[in-house]
């Protein structure tokens, strides 16, 4: 079995998920006893966060580098980066180290054309939402056509991320919000709607809307158990 080296904090509320559905994975498809090897770098994601609002993205890859770097250090076999808006510095991270970055965006397109559909919505922070790097990997690379709420969705499905779910705190009025949300992208043609944000799994369920959701925190922990599991 590979050692997995988790990359997390961004934010820890939705590490704790990560954490547990690998090690799910793994018993599930070892059985008995066995759970995931892994490392974690859980970073302290105030001081992302700054990065992140003032624009200052260089500065945001040399700190997940440095982080990448301590995982590898660790006997990290390759990454995990439980963030959909940090991949925006994914090519620092991989630049800093001789190990292997699974792409959250590569299993979610995955399930997204196994299930036969190509145009989804995407929920996710402003940053993922609105900059085009996410959008343009699921595009180019995997032929999905993807659609972003409006910029009133846009700042509801944002405030809520950071203001609330970074928080731990779940609300039925946010439920409410982001299932409207979902219902404005159907009816411009959505498919099925990306949870792009690692901490949407925490307000959503498959019920919250008409077509389906791809949670990419569950996609992403599942891929990175089956790489693990690789020989």
């Amino acid at each position: 079995m590979k050692t997995i080296g988790l990359l997390g904090g961004m934010s820890w509320e939705s590490t704790l998920p990560y954490y547990r559905q690998i090690n799910e994975a793994v018993r599930e498809r070892l059985g008995g006893l066995h759970s995931a090897r892994l490392v974690l770098f859980s970073v302290d994601f105030a001081q992302v966060e700054r990065l992140q609002r003032s624009g200052d993205w260089d500065a945001a890859g040399v700190l997940l580098a440095e982080a990448a770097r301590a995982l590898q250090r660790a006997g990290a076999d390759f990454l995990v980066l439980c963030t959909n808006t940090m991949h925006k510095v994914d090519e620092a991270i991989e630049a800093a180290v001789d190990i292997p970055l699974l792409h959250i965006a590569d299993p979610t397109a995955a399930a997204i054309r196994s299930a036969g559909l190509h145009r989804v919505g995407l929920l996710g922070t402003r940053f993922t939402m609105e900059q085009p790097l996410y959008r343009e990997r699921l595009e180019r690379r995997h032929g999905i056509e993807v659609l972003v709420p409006v910029e009133a969705d846009r700042a509801i499905v944002h405030r809520v991320i950071y203001e609330e779910l970074c928080l731990g705190s779940v609300h039925e009025a946010s439920r409410q919000a982001y299932r409207q949300v979902i219902a404005r992208l159907v009816e411009r043609g959505a498919e099925a709607v990306i949870l792009g944000c690692t901490e949407i799994g925490l307000l959503l369920g498959p019920h919250d809307a008409s077509v389906p959701l791809f949670d990419t925190t569950a996609l992403h922990a599942r891929a990175a158990a089956e790489h693990a599991l690789l020989d």
